[in-house]
């Protein structure tokens, strides 16, 4: 099993922002590798995963990094494939990541999701992967479909509630 995306975190601190990810990848069956990688501490090592990720069957990067969260832009600036931004919240509410990951010039984007929001950088890999992988795009519209269902079982629960001036 080769992996179609690549999770890449600053450190192993934003491993339980990053987890997210991984559990939304592993739902809709899509492999997928994990590694650490600092755009400041070890941009050598950045440099050669990025320029290397297409050759090795790579699809889509999702990279999460908090306080000067260089590291999606960085690696975006070194591979044509997809990167998804995660800002994770370490400093300032997270604001300051998300600035860093948003501001990007042009021509060398970065797709982000909210802050700590790794889920929906899942999700949205496996959106972007599905355009051309039907098996992953029945994943992704089976999820889709499960979280109606968790509307819908809301509301049921919600009907029971009770208060003097409710009025369904």
């Amino acid at each position: 099993m080769k992996p179609l995306v690549s999770l890449i975190m600053g450190s192993a601190s934003d491993l339980p922002v990053m987890e997210s990810a991984a559990r939304i990848l592993n739902d809709l069956k899509i492999p997928f590798e994990m590694n650490a990688l600092s755009a400041h501490r070890t941009p050598e090592e950045v440099e050669k995963f990025a320029r290397g990720a297409a050759g090795q069957g790579i699809k889509v990067i999702i990279a999460g990094a908090g306080m000067a969260a260089h590291l999606p832009g960085v690696i975006a600036s070194f591979t044509y494939l997809p990167v998804i931004g995660i800002p994770v919240n370490t400093s300032l509410e997270g604001l300051d990541s998300m600035l860093s990951i948003i501001q990007m010039p042009p021509g060398i984007p970065v797709a982000a999701v909210g802050i700590n929001a790794a889920q929906n950088a899942g999700v949205l890999a496996a959106q972007i992967i599905g355009t051309g992988d039907e098996k992953v795009m029945k994943e992704v519209i089976k999820y889709r479909e499960s979280l109606k269902k968790k509307i819908v079982e809301a509301n049921e629960e919600l009907k029971k509630v009770k208060f003097k001036y409710k009025t369904n």
